[in-house]
């Protein structure tokens, strides 16, 4: 760490002091000096200052005060305090009230730049510790589950009405539509942030692996169990225990399951002492799991067990006008991460991605985007850059209608002695506007046409004044 990027605040009234603490340390440290708490003050507004050292006594101020609202500051400095030998009940008073340390007079350089250093290493690993709450926060919050469309509202609202309980929540929904987003999302936004969020993929593993998994198992219990292990409800405990795709579960491990959610208690493969665990589920599935109920598939009893709040979670095809803003976000995460420079759509690719119905959901549409942008070698993305099946999905001719059937488009619209340019031309620019709720600069984007050019055929058409 180079601490001469660091800036260090001497107050003292005493200007021998003063000028002595800047020579000793002004080597190591960017340091002012002030004489009493105006200056202080003063310093202290003008400047970014990493670590503050104080006396107690500033002629007739408090230095204890000048602590008090010093730490009152928006991202304050950590604060020493400097006072006289034997003072330590003043010392533990001052750090109650927010010091980070205290040296003692008369000062030991050595110490005080030993006491410094550290306060140093303590900022900056808070502030790296915010920067990943903040992290966390951008990633699993809501803010990264990308939606302003009307059908993503009960999602959000479910979420944030459900998260701070202790409820059972299943979110169904088709594969890559973010479920498991979800699910993280309402672990960080309930009262567990701080605690474990442990994710089973209960697809990827065989019934004794999946059981084992879940519950934990004692060494010798079964063959190649050569350890004692801990499972993902003990693992979990305190915390959030995320199982997707349930309805993979075998019959027998849903047992298990019922009384883990049930009783809160489980016992390892091999044991039959039970653990109390607390645990907060949430499941996803891809499957009509009260179908595989009415098949004998899937226990009725463990359906309404997980079934206390269901969120569910649209396809990408009901949501088509979240495309746009789901397709910028991953551009810029895969032009960042590739290193590329900033990269955009071309207004074809942008509607070869509206015209798509997307049976992967977004997770499909993500991987289309990394394609584009690993394909392409300038700064926009065409069609020839996007996905064969994207490619091979396309029509020839300009579209603008929400699916891939040719009635349903701007021309087939039009009774045949209304067909013409002018009418066909008008429909486009209605629906082009509508698609982006009237706003006429992403409107003309969306048709290929200068905004200028937009505002001239809308006066043409007298839906605007000249």
């Amino acid at each position: 760490m180079d601490y001469f990027d660091n800036t260090v605040l001497i107050v003292d009234d005493e200007k021998n002091t003063r000028d002595g603490l800047r020579l000793s340390l002004e080597d190591e440290f960017d340091v002012y000096v002030a004489a009493n708490i105006s200056e202080a003050n003063e310093v202290l507004k003008n400047e970014s200052v990493d670590v503050m050292v104080t006396d107690l006594r500033l002629g007739g101020e408090d230095g204890m005060e000048l602590i008090t609202k010093t730490l009152t500051r928006p991202k304050p400095p950590v604060c020493i305090l400097m006072t006289a030998y034997g003072s330590v009940d003043v010392a533990v008073e001052a750090m109650k009230k927010g010091a980070y340390d205290y040296v003692s007079k008369p000062l030991n350089i050595d110490e005080l730049e030993i006491v410094i250093k550290r306060a140093i290493r303590s900022r900056s690993f808070e502030e790296e510790n915010e920067a990943l709450k903040e992290q966390v926060k951008d990633r699993y919050g809501l803010e990264n589950i990308i939606g302003h469309s009307a059908v993503m509202d009960p999602v959000f609202e479910t979420m944030k009405q459900v998260a701070p309980t202790k409820a059972t929540v299943l979110i169904d929904g088709e594969s890559g539509t973010g479920k498991e987003l979800v699910g993280r999302g309402i672990h960080h936004l309930s009262g567990r942030p701080k605690s474990k969020l442990v994710t089973v993929h209960c697809a990827a593993l065989s019934e004794q692996l999946l059981e084992s998994e879940l519950f934990g198992h004692e060494r010798g219990s079964f063959t190649g169990a050569s350890e004692r292990r801990i499972g993902r409800f003990e693992e979990a405990n305190g915390g959030t225990l995320f199982l997707d795709e349930i309805g993979e579960i075998d019959l027998n491990t849903q047992v298990k399951l019922l009384r883990a959610i049930g009783e809160r208690t489980i016992e390892r493969i091999g044991s039959n002492k039970p653990i109390k665990v607390d645990v907060r589920v949430v499941a996803a599935t891809n499957k009509d799991l009260s179908e595989m109920v009415k098949e004998g598939t899937f226990r009725n009893d463990l359906f309404f067990r997980l079934n206390v709040v269901t969120i569910q979670m649209p396809p990408l095809r009901d949501r088509k006008e979240d495309i746009v803003l789901l397709a910028d976000t991953f551009l810029k995460e895969f032009t960042e991460e590739n290193n590329k420079e900033e990269m955009e759509l071309s207004q074809e690719a942008l509607q070869l991605l509206l015209d798509y119905d997307w049976p992967g959901n977004v997770r499909e549409l993500r991987t289309a985007i990394e394609h584009g942008v690993v394909m392409s070698n300038g700064r926009k993305i065409g069609v020839r850059h996007l996905p064969p099946f994207l490619r091979d999905n396309s029509h020839s001719g300009f579209r603008i209608s929400d699916g891939s059937d040719p009635v349903s488009s701007p021309i087939n619209q039009i009774d045949d002695e209304d067909l013409n340019l002018s009418n066909v031309e008008r429909k486009m620019i209605g629906l082009a506007l509508k698609r982006t709720g009237k706003n006429r600069t992403e409107a003309a984007q969306l048709l290929g046409i200068s905004r200028r050019t937009m505002q001239r055929k809308l006066k043409e058409m007298g839906l605007i004044e000249g």
